[in-house]
């Protein structure tokens, strides 16, 4: 029986070269989706950060940096990934708790090119790394992996999709995700679940780094290098029922959440849920005593300061990003900026956010991310339903969400007609050709 990598691999190499309607609707939403995510956390500092080191670090190169430059291959994915990630608006997935999108587009964006892959390989490849990706995430026992951090399997994810678009041999393709596998970052400091308090910071959940390590497997794979095959084999790591459950007839992709406010998505059930309430009633925050959470135990787990110090602080911050859904609007977190920083309004409604663990929807987790919201002002107490976030596959955002979601996130960088000329060369897709996109994204005048 072969080892589960090499039935990875074998499920990828194999994978079909067209897929129905519904999958590539959804690849779609993908990439115009975590295109418009990188577009608008370019300018984030640990953006710029990345920039400034690539050449030195990774090396020159003709490959695009969107927007803004060129360095190596390597460089310049390490650059789209951390931009990508900056903002906490790019999509996710519930089985695996983290967000694959990150490290399968960019790789797929930029190898499709080298590769002189068409329309329909780039889609098949970002497919069967969704699938990759989220099925060994699912597969974590939890227990021993310690975190839950995306870093610590998007390398799987990015190897996927490399080597489909390489055209690897499967025993190629199987030591590539072994070696994507066993050299992938603990994060066991950081993120939601990470052990560190300090979650403001630029490395987040690793998934630049996971996603350029998912790079350098594939090729070391395909050179002859080699990787410990059975990686996925121990029961007390990994659940290899979960991993190959349903494969080749069901795709991970599918189950893709959207995130229309860029924040943690523990936190959006909430948003929704005080957004029933303001839509039925008015409320002056003012007259707002309190505003109870009822939600799930994780939530409780993100660092939540009523203070945040910088953006990534404001994203990992259930009661901010609250008091920012009440004062200023749901459009103020998409994307969120750096004006909402030391807002002394902001700062007295977050005091007036209490977390609770409601257990009915913490039995629920982490299949789903619910919460109640209940404002009490002097005179009223107001109870939301129990929501589902906005941009789940029950509540999905269709193409034209996703097209306003990109609009809107990306108004500040990119002028319409550029922005119209992404969303039409990604709805084309897969008949059109991926290098219109490329060429797209090398660059483009800022909005005004």
């Amino acid at each position: 029986m072969h080892c589960l990598s090499r039935v990875l691999a074998d499920h990828v190499c194999q994978a079909p070269a067209a897929y129905p309607a519904e999958l590539n609707d959804v690849a779609r939403r993908c990439i115009l989706d975590l295109v418009g995510a990188a577009v608008a956390g370019a300018e984030m500092p640990g953006a710029v950060a990345a920039r400034a080191i690539a050449s030195s670090v990774f090396g020159s190169g003709a490959d695009t940096i969107w927007l803004t430059g060129n360095s190596s291959l390597a460089g310049a994915l390490f650059c789209n990934s951390t931009a990508a990630t900056a903002l906490d608006i790019d999509d996710g997935h519930r089985a695996a708790r983290g967000h694959p999108g990150a490290a399968v587009i960019p790789a797929a964006l930029m190898l499709t090119g080298r590769a002189g892959a068409t329309g329909a390989d780039m889609l098949s490849a970002v497919i069967c790394g969704y699938d990759v990706g989220v099925r060994i995430a699912a597969g974590q026992i939890g227990e021993r992996i310690g975190t839950r951090q995306s870093g610590r399997w998007a390398s799987f994810a990015a190897a996927a999709t490399v080597g489909r678009l390489l055209r690897l041999e499967p025993d190629c393709l199987a030591h590539a995700l072994a070696i994507a596998g066993v050299l992938a970052p603990n994060q066991l400091a950081n993120g939601s679940s990470g052990y560190s308090n300090m979650t403001g910071n630029d490395v987040k959940e690793g998934i630049a780094w996971s996603s350029v390590l998912g790079l350098t497997a594939a090729h070391l794979g395909g050179a002859g290098f080699t990787g410990p095959l059975d990686i996925l084999d121990h029961s007390d790591y990994y659940d290899g029922g979960r991993i190959v459950a349903d494969l080749g007839k069901r795709w991970e992709i599918a189950d893709t959440y959207f995130k229309p406010y860029g924040c943690c998505r523990y936190i959006h059930a909430a948003l929704d849920a005080y957004g029933e309430i303001a839509a039925a009633d008015t409320i002056d925050a003012e007259d707002i005593v309190e505003i109870e959470v009822q939600s799930f135990a994780w939530a409780q787990k993100l660092a939540n300061s009523l203070e945040p110090q910088n953006l990534v602080d404001v994203q990992y911050s259930l009661p901010y990003c609250l008091a920012i859904f009440a004062i200023d609007g749901g459009r103020a977190l998409s994307p969120i900026d750096a004006g909402t920083i030391g807002r002394k309004d902001l700062q007295r409604l977050a005091r007036k956010v209490r977390l609770s663990v409601d257990q009915q929807i913490d039995r629920s987790f982490p299949a789903q991310t619910l919460a109640r919201v209940i404002v009490r002002t002097r005179t009223l107490q107001l109870v939301s339903s129990v929501h589902t976030p906005i941009g789940d596959p029950t509540r999905p955002m269709d193409w034209s969400a996703i097209v306003r979601k990109f609009m809107t996130v990306t108004r500040h960088r990119l002028q319409e007609k550029h922005q119209q000329e992404l969303i039409d060369a990604v709805a084309a897709l897969p008949d059109g050709k991926p290098a219109a996109i490329a060429r797209l994204l090398e660059h483009v005048p800022r909005s005004s």
